[in-house]
């Protein structure tokens, strides 16, 4: 698989994580729905001043984009999470990681105790 094709699916990937269609993601990036199936299927060499369009659009960081992973399940709820917190202000985003770190040391110390 070539770089535009792993791109477009990285965006579709993370389109889908937040729900929306193609439509959707084309208004919120100021395109047409059609040219972001072109850039999702591979098809279009997108410049990035389009791909800048697109990150925006996402509300994603733009190293998301590139992020390839072979374990789309992970990568999907890793995706999931990360919009949902790509809402929150600079406060709410520190309480959350706070809360999720007491979260996951309560896994590893459960885990700890189960072998």
């Amino acid at each position: 698989m070539n770089l535009p094709e792993r791109v477009g699916n990285r965006i579709r990937e993370l389109r889908k994580a937040k729900g929306w269609t193609q439509e959707q993601l084309a208004e919120a990036a100021g395109l047409h729905y059609s040219y972001i199936g072109g850039v999702e299927r591979g098809d279009r060499n997108i410049s990035l001043e389009t791909l800048e369009k697109i990150v925006t659009g996402l509300n994603v960081p733009a190293a998301e984009i590139f992020k390839f992973e072979e374990d789309t399940e992970y990568r999907r709820a890793m995706d999931e999470h990360m919009t949902l917190m790509n809402t929150l202000e600079a406060k709410d985003l520190r309480a959350l990681t706070r809360a999720n770190q007491d979260i996951i040391e309560h896994f590893i110390i459960a885990k700890a105790g189960d072998t």
